[in-house]
């Protein structure tokens, strides 16, 4: 088991490149587009620059710890809604538009399933993703969405009550079906690009997982406050 949750490094290294900071002229260009997306809630309270967020302890921990995965995809996929890319087809907005719907719902369940222990709503900066570009935009897609499969696994053998267990498996299946749909978008029938490429199964068939301290180590750089955790 350890060793599988050390082995998402793909999915870490894709959010580790997107956190990256922009250029003056990667700015400039996209300056005209709100990226800096704000998930929508029922909490008022927004974690600004400076803020630090704790994700509590136990179950509570794992469960904000997911919620923050989904307000990231959520609010992705929002802006992706609103700003489609050049050329999208009308099968792939749709595809992307049920996706955000999807995330938004994963997003509502989790904050009211936490209540007044959800943590707050979470700005995201997106600025190095062009989304205006079909690539860019399926490819930063698919990254999120194996990187939610890779978190979700790696997070639910640390929850210790069997509903919330069920629960969590239940949104990651959902995040899964989101890979292969997005990978079958961008290379229609190749194999060697396929929904289950050696980035993300193992040699055991398995899907890879991450460690929330992995992730959360690279998520935070998106976000405009810190985020801590008790979890390993």
């Amino acid at each position: 088991m350890h060793s599988r949750q050390e082995s998402g490094g793909a999915e870490l290294a894709f959010l580790s490149r997107l956190a990256q900071v922009s250029s003056r002229r990667t700015f400039l260009k996209w300056s005209g587009i709100t990226l800096g997306v704000a998930a929508v809630g029922c909490k008022t309270d927004v974690a600004g620059p400076g803020d630090s967020v704790s994700l509590g302890t136990g179950d509570t921990a794992v469960l904000n710890y997911a919620y923050v995965l989904e307000q990231l995809e959520a609010a992705f996929y929002i802006q992706v809604a609103r700003t489609p890319y050049t050329g999208i087809t009308t099968p792939e907005l749709q595809i992307l538009t049920d996706i955000r719907d999807h995330e938004v719902i994963h997003r509502d369940f989790l904050e009211t399933a936490l209540g007044a222990d959800a943590v707050s709503k979470l700005e995201f900066d997106f600025t190095n993703i062009d989304f205006t570009s079909r690539s860019e935009v399926l490819n930063a897609a698919k990254g999120f969405e194996d990187l939610g499969v890779s978190a979700y696994n790696g997070a639910g053998p640390l929850l210790t009550d069997a509903n919330l267990l069920a629960a969590l498996g239940s949104i990651v299946s959902v995040e899964a079906r989101h890979a292969a749909v997005l990978r079958d978008i961008l290379a229609p029938k190749n194999a060697a690009a396929g929904f289950a490429g050696d980035d993300v199964v193992d040699v055991n068939g398995l899907d890879r997982s991450a460690l929330p301290s992995q992730v959360l180590a690279s998520a935070t750089d998106l976000t405009h406050a810190t985020i801590t955790s008790s979890l390993p």
